[in-house]
């Protein structure tokens, strides 16, 4: 039981990237890792470059031939393209062709310093002296009298000179000595004519895509009946903002003082002359009906909710439905009167005579029952 299982595969690495790699027979392209993972390069360039290195010779790789393949748009693949030219990996050169046109010659590299060395030994071998001139097998034929004097060292082997084709005869005046023409060769270099520039290879035809139809529009079903949901209850009709019942002057200047001093003890509620115009009959009415400023003042601005965006609404919503209720009518008073008979104290709207007195005189004029 505790002998270790030494047969049980290793466990895979739980962070960074696993290679499953299959060995390619066709169809691949050997990228060196100095484009692959250059520091200084951005990944679009990296990209491009791994691309144009993927492309056989002659593959046209103008900015708009790659814009037409990627979708990135020509200003990026340009910056991308001018990176690699910086870098060295793409080398981008004018050449005059015949008809007195110009063509870009591109050449791409995998090993820049390698190329960069390469050129630099080339332009080496010229600096000071004329590259050496390459003459024709016939005319470094020379006689053998010629070659030096007697006894000094042995002369080079002497190349066998090409059958060259028949020549027309010269004439006797235009011929010249065998010696002269000697001399010219060995002093004058004979300079190779230059090669003619390569014509720049004609542009594949771009495949243009083939229009597909559109398929057939295939009708949309008919719509089916929409539930609509059953409609909400009526909302409540707005609350009118309360008046008072007698409006004086001073009842409306302490409610508009009242409401234009709200912002020293609720920041919150600052309002406009506008806004205190509208709200200065319904604080005239709670005033009117016995509430206290400080009351009212509390009421109307205890608990705004956050964020506060429309203050004068809230104040008006509260004036209309938290206003208190009127006080209670006053029960009217009946005054005192005093009797004129017996100068007593009664209850009488008018004066007069109390009650008793009034039963008296009332006896004294009729005829009393009890015989009295």
């Amino acid at each position: 039981m505790d002998t270790q299982q030494v047969s049980a595969p290793s466990r895979a690495s739980s962070a960074g990237v696993v290679h499953i790699n299959i060995r390619l027979t066709d169809g691949y392209t050997v990228i060196s890792n100095r484009l692959s993972q250059h520091r200084g390069l951005s990944l679009l360039a990296i990209g491009l470059g791994t691309y144009i290195q993927s492309l056989p010779d002659g593959w046209r790789i103008g900015v708009k031939a790659l814009a037409a393949r990627f979708p990135e748009s020509e200003v990026r693949i340009a910056a991308a393209l001018r990176e690699l030219e910086q870098h060295g990996f793409l080398r981008r050169t004018r050449e005059r062709v015949g008809g007195g046109r110009l063509a870009t010659r591109t050449e791409s590299y995998n090993h820049p310093e390698a190329a960069v060395r390469g050129r630099g030994r080339g332009r080496g071998r010229g600096r000071g002296r004329p590259a050496a001139p390459v003459v024709p097998a016939a005319a470094t034929a020379v006689p053998v009298a010629a070659a030096g004097p007697v006894g000094g060292p042995a002369p080079e082997p002497v190349r066998e000179p090409e059958p060259e084709p028949a020549r027309v005869p010269e004439p006797e005046s235009a011929r010249v000595p065998e010696s002269v023409r000697v001399a010219v060769l060995e002093c004058e270099p004979v300079r190779a004519p230059l090669p003619e520039p390569e014509p720049e290879p004609e542009p594949e035809p771009v495949p243009v895509p083939v229009p597909v139809p559109a398929p057939a529009l295939v009708p949309a079903p008919a719509p089916g009946p929409r539930l609509v949901p059953t409609p909400t209850a009526p909302r409540k009709p707005r609350v009118p903002l309360p008046a008072p019942q007698r409006p004086t002057e001073g009842l409306y200047a302490a409610a508009a003082g009242l409401l234009a001093g709200l912002h020293r003890t609720a920041p919150l509620f600052l309002l406009s002359e506008e806004d205190v115009r509208g709200l200065v009959p319904g604080v005239a009415a709670w005033l009117e009906r016995g509430a206290r400023p400080d009351a009212v003042q509390a009421a109307i601005t205890d608990d705004p909710p956050v964020p506060l965006r429309h203050p004068a609404k809230l104040l008006r919503h509260r004036l209309a439905t938290l206003i208190p209720p009127p006080p209670p009518a006053a029960v009217p008073v009946v005054p005192l009167q005093n009797c004129d008979d017996c100068d007593r104290a009664f209850r009488s709207s008018v004066p007069g005579r109390c009650r008793g007195c009034r039963d008296a005189r009332a006896c004294a004029d009729a005829p009393c029952p009890t015989g009295s």
